[in-house]
């Protein structure tokens, strides 16, 4: 049965007029992504208390007064905090392994699905206001907040004989007793608060290590007892739908979770070792990477040439740097700008890291000769206008890559170079002919990632003379700035960074670096000709955000070393 709308219903109920729905729309399709329920608000025609009343009803779900509900201990025992801020849910009631659970939005069903997995009960919803679910969550939780210490010092407690060096055979071996399901959400849950990438679970001899991975830096969390291991790695088994019996072979799996409304995906990858098997968990939540190209931090006039380049009909567009430097959003950015009606795009990637709507996304499988050679070749059998290929690996992808480039398609792809002239040599040490360089490759952007300092703790400071030569600046010249760093503080988890940003070297490749290209000139005359054309080098444009408050010495120094080495 087709779901009701919210605007109708309340018209139904007699909250709205017709003509106010008709204003309410209107003023919706002017808004940035603004609900209805919101709009209607905002604009003064109807009252929170009714939208909430309208949702229940087009949801088929009760509202509760959280301000008057007496909530049992048994129902906030088994939802932890953290999963109370993160779904944004106050659990109410806990009768027959029946859980109730009072919603801030009940349209996002998915939670509900989420909170069944996790927690093993059946859940159901009911409806409320944000307001009222944030107050509630304050006031049930204080004094309450359980962290991962102290479900990790309760598991010790009950550990048997031999605890933590025992092998781990000593829970079952579905891995789905309560006290782990409990530690794994919350470990999970605190991930994907803190905006991390990765996750890491690593066995060792005397300790079973995890690790979670934030604005490119690993951070260590209080370990489990070590005869856990097997228990922890089978309910991520069950959760990714892995085979648990099988425990010799590396597997891959995925699990879904809908988190605050959004999708958040977790790419599993378990690797059995020595003392037993590793787990890392990638996770993919498009709210923390916005693919924008005005909000991926690069400069005015780099961003400026990146958009005239990436609208030409043909050619190629390379964008290079290490593993987790950010080129793959980037380039998803760049199609996501592309992205319209007229246009045919087709990406092939290893992995597809983000599913966009009106995309053909096709997955690389070395495994059964899908590589992106091949796909190449098929891609081109489906009309494209904009092909972006994950990565140009061997001769065979860049030549296919540069034939595509030839027949009238913009191919966009990514190389493994340290800055953006060593692309052009990197495929001339793949076999590619100068000529061919030269009339396809229209612009190569090189990148790193640095970690912002954090803004609640920013202090300024007076750096040594030894940390300002590293910079390689005249000292005096140095100091005619202001220096800051981060102090840490509780936002940060007293690292001192929150968040990372881009710094980025582009290199047009114009008529003049096209005759440096045929006459087969090293990287160094390009380079040196690139920057005499006005080309910011990584170095420079982190010496900016440096000069701009925005990061440390310390980030430029470990990101940009290997450019001004030479």
């Amino acid at each position: 049965m087709a779901q009701r709308r919210l605007g109708q219903i309340l018209v139904d109920l007699g909250y709205l007029t017709e003509d106010q729905l008709w204003d309410i729309l209107e003023a919706q399709k002017q808004s940035q992504g603004e609900i209805l329920g919101q709009v209607a608000i905002r604009m003064g025609f109807v009252s929170e208390a009714q939208v909430t009343e309208a949702l229940a009803e087009q949801w088929g779900m009760p509202v509760v007064n959280l301000a008057e509900t007496t909530i049992p201990a048994k129902a906030l025992e088994l939802v932890p905090q953290t999963m109370a801020d993160v779904y944004k849910i106050v659990p109410i009631s806990l009768k027959d392994n029946v859980l109730t659970v009072a919603m801030a939005d009940p349209q996002n069903l998915g939670a509900l699905d989420d909170l069944r997995s996790m927690l093993g009960v059946e859940v159901r919803g009911a409806v409320s206001n944000a307001k009222d679910v944030d107050a509630a969550i304050a006031r049930q939780y204080a004094g309450r907040e359980e962290s991962i210490e102290d479900i990790i010092n309760k598991l010790e407690e009950d550990a048997p004989e031999g605890g933590p060096k025992s092998r781990a055979h000593d829970l079952s071996p579905d891995g789905d007793e309560a006290p782990i399901r409990k530690l794994l959400n919350m470990i999970l849950l605190l991930a994907i608060k803190d905006q991390a990438s990765d996750i890491h679970f690593e066995p060792f001899e005397d300790e079973f290590r995890v690790r979670i991975k934030a604005d490119g830096m690993l951070y260590e969390l209080v370990p489990p007892p070590r005869h856990l291991a097997n228990a922890i790695v089978s309910r991520i088994k069950i959760m990714s739908e892995l085979d648990i019996a099988e425990r010799r072979l590396p597997q891959d799996g995925r699990i879904e979770l809908s988190v605050g409304g959004h999708q958040v995906d977790l790419r599993v990858s378990v690797l059995p070792t020595l003392f037993g098997e590793a787990v890392v968990m990638r996770v993919l939540d498009r709210t923390v990477v916005q693919l924008d190209l005005n909000k991926i931090g690069m400069d005015a006039t780099t961003l400026t040439r990146f958009r005239t380049v990436i609208r030409r009909p043909n050619g190629i567009v390379l964008v290079t740097g290490p593993t987790g430097s950010g080129k793959t959003t980037t380039l998803y950015s760049a199609l996501n700008e592309l992205n319209d009606i007229e246009t045919k795009i087709i990406t092939t990637e290893d992995p597809i890291e983000y599913d966009i709507d009106g995309l053909i996304q096709v997955p690389v499988n070395p495994d059964i000769q899908v590589t992106f050679a091949t796909v190449l070749r098929a891609i081109l059998r489906h009309d494209p206008d904009t092909i972006l290929v994950g990565e140009i690996r061997d001769f065979e992808t860049a030549e296919v890559a540069i034939q595509s480039a030839l027949t009238g398609h913009l191919v966009f792809s990514t190389l493994h170079t340290n800055d953006a002239p060593s692309a052009i040599t990197r495929l001339r040490d793949m076999g590619i002919e100068p000529f061919l360089i030269t009339a396809t490759v229209e612009a190569v952007l090189a990148q790193r990632l640095v970690r912002r300092i954090c803004t609640e703790c920013r202090t300024e400071f007076e750096p040594s003379d030894e940390l300002l030569m590293e910079l390689q600046l005249p000292i005096a010249q140095a100091r005619q700035y202001k220096f800051y760093y981060g102090r840490g503080c509780q936002r940060c988890n007293n690292s001192g960074y929150k968040g990372r940003g881009g710094i980025y070297e582009m290199l047009d490749v114009t008529d003049d670096i096209r005759d440096l290209v045929s006459s087969n000139a090293n990287v160094d005359d390009i380079r040196n000709f690139a920057r005499g054309q006005g080309m910011t080098t990584l170095r420079e444009a982190g010496l900016k955000l440096i000069f701009d408050g925005v990061t440390t010495i310390d980030e430029v120094v470990r990101e940009t070393v290997m450019e001004d080495a030479g």
